[in-house]
């Protein structure tokens, strides 16, 4: 079954549609003709069954690959995850998303396509905007965000990519604030006043107990406590202050304290307890419910706060990931736009 190469496309006759097309569910149909991507024609020259000709001659497997490689950015690594997936046993159709992924036993024009795949090479950037609008396409239509990921060595490791609704069962305590009763002290809050400490820890898990009668918060939880009228906060003169001010000397510690405050704002407004995620290497760890403080339960996820300007460099990226996995965790993304939004992130076998 001959072809002609066209540009980025190897273009067939009428009798190829049957055989390849609805049998095996290669190529688009367009004009009574069956065109295929470089991807799908190089796949099946590899396999013999077809033959490619430009320039009045056959092109061998090697040259044809050539070809494709100068005329598509990255084919190399679209052709590895290409191959990889149709010997997998699933229909694969070249899309924008790179592909569309057939569930096993679907296959074009009997069933939706599952997943949209996106190919990219372990030493390529990943700017949170891309990861983000891609992620939304596919939730517009209902389909699966993978990341085909493949390293130096030509290996692949797919990544579910999911929107994430987060929810807790966690309210906020009713405590009254009482001036004088609590200090800010370097990069942390002293509450010196027992009853206030007792609330606060025994209904959210607040802070850490330096002794039976007083309690230690973090800047964070402290700024989050005195933003919805759970706490006063003087300075070691007996200064009030106010969570303008707070923020301002908590950013002298801490950068990114004003993004780090809204997602920790936005998981408690949600009835979810974060924690300091400081021992797994990310932002907080997170809790969906703590009934009581005297058995806390496995936190379910890892939250990373993100810049909107974020970019992902995919080794570091996959050491997070692998580490939630290993301490069976999600790995979870959390960035701003329009309120805060997030996003799992873990290996997957396709």
């Amino acid at each position: 079954m001959k072809g002609l190469l066209k540009g980025d496309r190897a273009v067939f006759g009428a009798d190829a549609v049957p055989e390849l097309h609805e049998a095996l569910g290669y190529g688009r149909v367009k004009d009574d003709r069956l065109e295929l991507a470089l991807v799908e024609a190089a796949y099946l020259l590899d396999r013999e069954k077809v033959a490619v000709e430009a320039d009045g001659k056959a092109l061998g497997f090697e040259e044809l690959f050539v070809r494709a490689a100068r005329a598509q950015e990255y084919f190399e690594l679209k052709y590895i995850v290409y191959r990889d997936l149709r010997e997998r046993g699933y229909f694969v159709q070249p899309s924008v998303t790179d592909f569309r992924v057939y569930p096993r036993g679907g296959r074009p024009n009997a069933a939706p396509s599952k997943y949209f795949v996106h190919v990219i090479s372990e030493r390529q950037p990943l700017p949170l905007a891309d990861l983000a609008a891609d992620l939304q396409a596919a939730v517009n239509v209902r389909k699966e965000m993978v990341l085909a990921i493949v390293d130096e060595e030509s290996d692949i490791t797919y990544y579910g990519v999911k929107a994430v609704s987060m929810k807790g069962e966690t309210s906020l305590p009713d405590v009254q604030p009482v001036p004088g009763s609590a200090t800010l002290l370097e990069d942390r809050v002293v509450i010196w006043d027992e009853h206030i400490s007792g609330l606060l820890h025994a209904q959210g898990f607040y802070g850490n107990p330096m002794d039976e009668q007083r309690l230690q918060l973090s800047l964070i939880e402290a700024a989050y406590l005195i933003m919805r009228g759970r706490l006063a906060v003087a300075d070691a003169d007996g200064v009030p202050i106010g969570l303008d001010a707070f923020v301002a000397r908590a950013l002298a510690f801490e950068p990114a304290f004003e993004r780090k405050l809204k997602v920790y704002a936005d998981l408690r407004d949600k009835g979810l307890v974060a924690k300091t995620g400081f021992k797994f290497g990310s932002g907080f760890r997170v809790y969906e419910q703590i009934a009581s403080i005297a058995k806390i339960p496995h936190s379910r996820y890892l939250v990373d706060p993100l810049s909107a300007d974020h970019v992902f460099h995919l080794q570091a990226l996959s050491r997070s990931v692998r580490l939630a996995n290993s301490v069976r965790k999600e790995m979870v993304f959390a960035y701003e736009k329009s309120g805060i939004h997030y996003f799992s992130m873990g290996r997957i076998k396709l």
